[in-house]
């Protein structure tokens, strides 16, 4: 179920468990940890137990079953603070192995007397794209909402918290395990799209409260560069109309339809999906062979045509020996 590659000597680890939703909140918060921490995995999710194909996929006429998605459990060592544990999952599986899924998690995790869990999430609100968006709370007990007072977070009083990313923290609690879900808001109209501002307010809190000292101003950057894309699209979508006061005019129900609508399809790829494709054209360009891998993952996410070129490249190059040293 889980495949340890070694067995790693951590203090006090603390827990960070993270799948791709909406607003790629609580997987890009966690990729970014990965990125600029010295993370090293050291075991796998044997994904066949919880995964199973829904469909084939099928290339002129042959057929062959989709890869599946990854899980990986990585480590990272903090000088003045507790070693993390961090596990990425590529994708959620379905919600019937959800439960499993979880258990079989924190079982492992506990073998390295984890004693805390942080999960993240995002929580939809109606706010506009550039305001400033808050952070919520949901804990395992009402001492650790005390601890995280000075944050001036606001506690999610009722509700949930769908999919992975909270039925986790939910087991975790059953397993005596404590710990948070911390939730970034997010303009519900923007819900298929990363939301690095809402990443960034996240771990703010997560750096205070670990001791991590983390620079989030990649992700600050990063959340005026979409944010200036989604003003492009309003833009567009509203042909550009101002009142006599010069500015725009308010956002009306079906305005904010056809914006959700437009956004779903500009952003339909998510990152973790986009990361994967650059991969496997690396590693199509030093072996032509795994362009079937290729050609399967754009199938799958009905992108060929945004890559068509890049990929009929591929074998132009192949065919011309001598394209490759200009």
């Amino acid at each position: 179920m889980i495949k340890e590659i070694f067995a790693p000597k951590l203090k006090n680890p603390v827990f960070i468990a993270a799948w791709p939703g909406m607003g790629e909140v609580a997987y890009r918060s966690a990729l970014f940890l990965r990125e600029v921490m010295e993370f090293k995995m050291f075991a796998k999710l044997e994904s066949k137990d919880f995964f199973k194909p829904s469909a084939i996929l099928v290339d002129k006429g042959i057929v062959d079953l989709p890869s599946l998605p990854a899980g990986i459990f990585y480590y990272g060592k903090a000088n003045n603070s507790s070693d993390i544990i961090l596990f990425l999952g590529e994708a959620q599986p379905p919600l019937e192995y959800a439960e499993e899924l979880s258990v079989a998690i924190i079982n492992f995790v506990k073998k390295y007397k984890t004693k805390f869990i942080f999960t993240f999430a995002a929580k939809p609100e109606a706010i506009d794209h550039k305001a400033d968006a808050g952070v919520w709370i949901a804990a395992t007990d009402d001492e650790i909402l005390k601890e995280f007072d000075r944050f001036s977070i606001k506690i999610l009083e009722s509700g949930q918290i769908s999919g992975l990313n909270g039925i986790i923290l939910g087991v975790a609690k059953k397993r005596k395990l404590r710990g948070v879900c911390l939730l970034g808001e997010i303009p519900f109209y923007t819900s298929q799209i990363e939301n690095p501002k809402a990443c960034a307010n996240i771990l703010k809190i997560v750096s205070q409260y670990l001791g991590l000292n983390l620079n989030v101003l990649p992700l600050i950057e990063r959340a005026k560069f979409i944010e200036n894309e989604i003003d492009k699209l309003i833009s567009y979508l509203k042909g550009e109309v101002e009142t006599s006061l010069n500015t725009p005019k308010p956002l009306s129900d079906e305005d904010i339809e056809k914006i959700k609508k437009d956004l779903a399809t500009y952003t339909k790829l998510p990152q973790s999906a986009r990361e994967k494709i650059e991969r496997l054209f690396k590693e199509a360009q030093k072996d032509i062979t795994k362009a079937v891998l290729l050609k399967s993952e754009l199938d799958r996410w009905n992108v060929y045509k945004e890559y068509e070129d890049k990929f009929l490249d591929l074998f132009k190059k192949k065919q011309n020996p001598h394209q490759e040293t200009q």
